[in-house]
């Protein structure tokens, strides 16, 4: 390379280097979309408002929720990644962003190539809950029930390879039985239907779970994990029954097209820490029974180390259960 090259190139990454500076200055400038790309109502549509709210107060511009659902998550996210990386359109997505790729023999994108990591947000532990009509009374009696009743008994989740149907893979695993699963587009349908019991049991999160159960519009058995929940003292932990095997627990992550400029996605992660530092924010997800994760974890390179071991360990959670790839 010549001299002349060599300065040509110096200054257009310098323009460019400068270019992408200014843009993040500017930015945001419009309103930004945070697609949740499942149903309106469940869980996940309960977070990803609440950090839509804590971040537009940071960056200035209203956040609005889309939420584009179906095909275990892919619709919505598909459409991050084919927006234009200007950081304008982020993901807010659980760990289906690392099952679908088990899950579907052809993904329209892949969940590390395709998107910029700007960080966690939440982490947060599942309860195992049933129609207010369900006849055990107690956790021992629900595992018997089941064991005993397994072809009658239906097992609902938010689709293939979400969240509650991870957990009733597992807790169908750690129990020995085969329910009749149901599966739906989002929890909020599903957890509607066990309120109004058409369904028997869900496995879901708390943020979702919680609520219906101080409101007496279904019951809890267990807490799925080693210890009870703050949020439900009076619920036994799973261990507590002395099933083992059945302990799993979800963070939700934020994420930006590829090709977003860096300054844009410092900017929209620095928003993320200011957020999950909120006490506000934390205190109203601690009233879900979830958690905001600490601002260490609320970063790039922490998601991205998340996301890789949850595509590891929960594909093969899924391959043991059989479920095919699309």
């Amino acid at each position: 390379m010549t001299d002349r090259h060599l300065l040509r190139h110096l200054w257009g990454a310098l323009l460019l280097c400068l270019a992408s500076t200014i843009y993040a200055q500017e930015y945001p400038t419009r309103p930004i979309t945070m697609v949740m790309p499942y149903a309106p109502g469940g869980p996940g549509d309960t977070i990803t408002r609440v950090f839509a709210a804590a971040m537009q107060k940071h960056l200035g511009q209203q956040i609005v929720v889309d939420n584009p659902a179906g095909a275990s998550g892919t619709i919505g996210t598909v459409k991050v990644a084919r927006a234009k990386p200007d950081g304008y359109t982020l993901l807010m997505i659980h760990v289906s962003h690392a099952t679908n790729l088990s899950m579907f023999k052809s993904l329209p994108y892949h969940p590390v190539d395709d998107f910029e990591p700007i960080g966690r947000a939440t982490s947060g532990p599942m309860v195992v809950v049933a129609r207010n009509e369900f006849p055990a009374k107690d956790l021992p009696e629900f595992v018997a029930y089941l064991r005993a009743n397994q072809a009658k008994v239906s097992l609902a989740h938010a689709g293939v390879g979400s969240a509650s149907h991870l957990c009733g893979l597992m807790m169908m695993s750690a129990l020995g039985v085969k329910l009749n699963e149901i599966p739906y587009k989002g929890t909020g349908p599903a957890l509607n239907d066990l309120m109004g019991g058409q369904v028997d049991v869900l496995c879901d999160q708390t943020s979702g779970t919680v609520p219906s159960v101080k409101a007496g519009k279904i019951k809890a058995y267990a807490a799925v994990g080693p210890s009870r929940l703050p949020s439900l003292p009076n619920v036994p932990a799973s261990a507590e029954a002395g099933i083992t095997g059945l302990d799993i627990s979800i963070s939700f992550g934020l994420y930006a097209p590829k090709g977003t400029p860096r300054p844009v996605v410092e900017k929209l992660t620095s928003a993320l820490q200011k957020s999950v530092a909120d006490p506000e924010v934390r205190n109203r997800l601690e009233s879900m029974g979830i958690s905001a994760v600490s601002t260490e974890l609320a970063t790039p390179q922490a998601l991205a180390a998340h996301l890789k071991g949850e595509i590891d360990t929960l594909g093969g959670l899924l391959l043991k259960a059989g479920v095919k790839a699309n």
